[in-house]
């Protein structure tokens, strides 16, 4: 399994950007890709999640701002960021858990540099 993240970029407070995570290998129908944002000095935190079934939930700090979607033909995982602040500023990250409880293991894009000015 592969997870390939793009799209970071430089914005304006205000602005908008658009996060690909494209997923490769062997991935089960049903999963789940996640993203994440990390600060330096920071844990990664949940921003996003969508399931394969067509859920979808988001951090508290960016609902309404972000949306997370999916082209299933491309195998991709969008993640719509409007509004942004700086406080978006951050590397963004994609992930998703292969296996049961007892044997899973995680895999992560390589990150994207989103920094947001005010």
């Amino acid at each position: 399994v592969q997870l390939q993240a793009s799209g970071g970029g430089s914005v304006q407070a205000g602005g908008s950007l658009r996060l690909s995570c494209v997923a490769s290998g062997n991935i089960p129908r049903v999963h789940v890709i996640k993203w994440f944002r990390q600060v330096p000095g920071k844990e990664r935190d949940l921003v996003a999640s969508s399931t394969s079934l067509g859920s979808t939930s988001y951090a508290d700090s960016v609902k309404g701002r972000f949306t997370v979607s999916r082209d299933y033909a491309k195998n991709t995982v969008y993640l719509q960021m409007n509004r942004l602040k700086p406080e978006d500023t951050g590397v963004y990250y994609c992930h998703t858990r292969i296996g049961d409880e007892w044997n899973a293991k995680d895999y992560w894009g390589q990150g994207t540099l989103v920094t947001v000015s005010s």
